[in-house]
């Protein structure tokens, strides 16, 4: 069958795995692994992609990450054939190091977010690399140690993790320590490799007709409920000729608040002021929606100017869109696109 293109869209996230070719090593010693940390660190930087678990085993590699402006393939292109090279010639071998393609697969935040950072980082205990839990606390090659605050420095996205365990750090850690412990027992976790909505919520179906609904809404590029599954495909499949005809009749992010302001009958003001009021936590996640959907702007961008995490923008997404849909709102009638 043939293989179907896969799905970036502003602020998802990402859980990639990335194999070696005939199962073979990957990482054969630490100056593979310091290699290959340091230039994930720098495209990490240069891209502004935000990683919340990663892990390094011999023959695969974990991450978790959520793209803003830069798509994940180039970040990945980059990532692998500079490994691929350097790699090759330190060990004087040639032809392919990885395995097809990487698997990359949208997951849901609330969902699943908290889920991937548990079972990416007891990878290395699964796959024998150490022994214990203990042990694991001493393994460099996975962000678990910068999450307990055991190393200076990383690239984990601590500051978007740590706060969902509790408001304090030391808290905090203590929880995401007992949160990784009950995780050892739990085995593989295939539904967290993919598969999509099916292996996702297989022993909750109740019927056949349930079956063949969620059937229906899935897709093994997304792990995710049915709204989640819709949204994300909506996104990807959504022209860009659209989001030039914005650019060129020169509505920008200004005008969409007025608008939004307009239609939920607040002062455009206050549409990206923060809030709990309920027509503010509507206005924004309706500006939230078109600004991605629509315009094209990223999550990043969106987060650093309302002061927000890019989880909740993606959230704040998702409900604009249950809003727009339900009110049969449009942007681009608004604007008469």
């Amino acid at each position: 069958m043939p293989r179907h293109p896969r799905i970036d869209a502003p602020g998802v996230l990402h859980h990639v795995i990335c194999r070696g070719i005939e199962r073979g090593a990957i990482f054969t010693d630490d100056a593979d692994r310091d290699d290959f940390v340091d230039r994930l660190t720098t495209l990490l930087a240069e891209t502004q992609i935000q990683c919340y678990a990663w892990a390094l085993i011999p023959n695969h590699f974990h991450l978790l990450l959520r793209t803003g402006g830069t798509p994940l393939a180039t970040l990945m292109r980059r990532l692998l054939t500079g490994y691929a090279v350097s790699f090759n010639r330190r060990h004087q071998r040639s032809g392919h190091l990885f395995q097809n393609r990487y698997k990359s697969i949208i997951c849901q935040d609330d969902l699943y977010l908290l889920e991937l950072v548990r079972y990416i980082h007891l990878n290395p205990l699964r796959a024998k690399v150490v022994g214990t839990l203990e042990d694991l606390k001493d393994f460099p090659f996975s962000g678990h140690r910068q999450l307990l605050g055991l190393t200076e420095g990383g690239f984990v996205a601590s500051d978007e993790v740590l706060p969902l365990f509790a408001k304090t750090r030391a808290t905090a850690r203590k929880r995401y320590t007992a949160f990784v412990a009950d995780g050892a027992a739990q085995g593989q976790r295939p539904e967290l490799t993919g598969g999509g909505l099916i292996r996702s919520l297989a022993g909750q179906l109740r019927d056949t007709r349930d079956a063949i609904d969620y059937q229906m809404a899935s897709d093994t590029r997304i792990l995710g409920d049915g709204d989640f599954v819709g949204s994300i495909l909506q996104q990807a499949d959504r022209p860009q000729s659209t989001r030039q005809s914005y650019r060129l009749a020169g509505i920008g992010l200004e005008e969409v608040a007025k608008r939004v302001g307009e239609l939920l009958e607040i002062d455009a003001s206050l549409v990206r002021a923060a809030g709990k009021q309920r027509d503010r936590v509507q206005a924004r996640s309706l500006y939230c929606c078109w600004a991605v959907q629509e315009l094209g702007v990223t999550a990043t961008s969106l987060a650093r100017e309302l002061g927000i995490s890019q989880p909740a923008v993606s959230q704040a997404v998702l409900r604009g869109e249950r809003l727009a849909e339900e009110k049969g709102w449009k942007l681009s009638k608004l604007f008469k696109l």
